[in-house]
């Protein structure tokens, strides 16, 4: 049986992500789950759509 991968909080979203292969050399550094979370595309998404727009 595989031991629990570590995981961290996406700074963006608050969702939980869990370590990727691709990320062994900067865990330490990596902060978002996503790319959209890290363009801030996630965030322009929940806000409301403006009245008139």
């Amino acid at each position: 049986m595989k031991p629990p991968l570590p995981q961290k909080t996406c700074a963006a979203c608050g969702r939980p992500f869990a370590w990727r292969r691709k990320w062994a050399r900067d865990w330490e550094q990596v902060r978002f789950c996503s790319e959209a979370c890290r363009s801030g595309r996630y965030a322009r998404a929940k806000e409301k759509p403006r009245k008139g727009a």
